[in-house]
């Protein structure tokens, strides 16, 4: 988590970041599509029974958030600058070293739940958070008094454990930062607990009861995408570079490239084939073999782990 220090204190001093900062204004933007039928909950942690289906964690399955967070924030400051005059400003959307769930909790937009997320009594926890950094001064807003009570089901639910304590989160463990944040290779002993997560993980706020409460978005934007939602794993490893950037322009999965995208798929492919019957994983078998030889050193080391997971295959004696 080398970037987590990268910028020392300018992630808890904003005028270090932003000289002249006074004052910081926080939002949130609710994400759940706005066409999601009730009991949601219940069809995404079902997902995670079916080993072949392809899992993407829900904010994810829509536009890139940054740019709608983004251009929302800015658009609130321009409105702003129209009703009060020039003002310096800055707008962040998970695009800096800044503490936003921190200052989202100081400021009163929900406290942080035991999973070390924002939570709020009628929104959950499936929202952005972003921030405009302004030079005036403005009265502070009172934080709000947290509501997890004895509950743990956030605890309890992390499939790697990386929720370590109540507030607290090893990240190194965390399934959304090995898909997403982590470049290298996802360690031997944590692979098989992915599952067939291939971006981000939901669980923590799916079992989370305030999220019973989760409000739908208001915007196309976060609809999910054809191609996303429901597909097979081994339908989605055959992508090439040029189908992994065709489909995922304007989405934030693009981001971690398609490298990352065949090492993440290797793996949950590798997981569903250990869970199959011998003989019924052909098409993730085959689906595996044909990137045996892929440029990527990487890849090539994910497909191989995956591969000994298959039935029949061993160590000794390798499909």
């Amino acid at each position: 988590m080398g970037y987590m220090v990268q910028h020392g204190l300018k992630r808890a001093r904003p005028a270090e970041l932003v000289a002249g900062t006074l004052s910081v204004l926080t939002a949130r933007m609710d994400y759940l599509p706005r066409g999601t039928a009730d009991g949601w909950r219940t069809v995404e942690l079902q997902r995670l029974r079916h080993p072949g289906e392809a899992v993407v964690s829900m904010y994810a399955r829509g536009r890139d958030y940054h740019k709608v967070l983004r251009a929302r924030l800015q658009q609130l400051s321009d409105r702003i600058v129209a009703a009060i005059g020039p003002f310096g400003h800055r707008v962040f959307t998970d695009s800096a070293p800044v503490l936003e769930v921190e200052l989202a909790a100081r400021s009163g937009l929900g406290w942080r739940g035991k999973h070390t997320l924002l939570l709020h009594r009628d929104a959950g926890s499936l929202f952005f958070l972003g921030e405009i950094f302004i030079d005036m001064a403005l009265p502070l807003s009172a934080p709000i008094k947290g509501h997890c009570g004895t509950c743990s089901a956030c605890i309890a639910a992390c499939p790697t454990q990386a929720i370590v304590a109540p507030y607290r989160l090893d990240a190194r463990r965390c399934i959304s930062y090995l898909t997403i944040e982590h470049a290298g290779p996802i360690p031997p002993d944590l692979r098989s607990l992915l599952g067939n997560r291939i971006y981000g993980c939901d669980d923590c706020q799916l079992v989370c009861p305030w999220n019973k409460f989760a409000q739908r978005s208001a915007l196309p934007d976060f609809d999910p995408r054809g191609g996303l939602t429901g597909q097979d794993l081994a339908h989605l490893f055959a992508w090439s570079q040029e189908e992994f950037l065709r489909r995922t322009e304007g989405n934030p999965i693009r981001r971690i490239g398609h490298q990352a995208w065949l090492r993440n798929i290797a793996v949950a492919l590798g997981n569903a084939v250990r869970q199959s019957k011998v003989g019924s994983e052909s098409a993730m078998k085959n689906a595996l073999t044909l990137r045996l030889d892929h440029p990527s050193a990487l890849v090539r080391e994910h497909v191989a782990w995956a591969l000994r997971q298959v039935p029949e295959c061993t160590a000794a004696s390798p499909c």
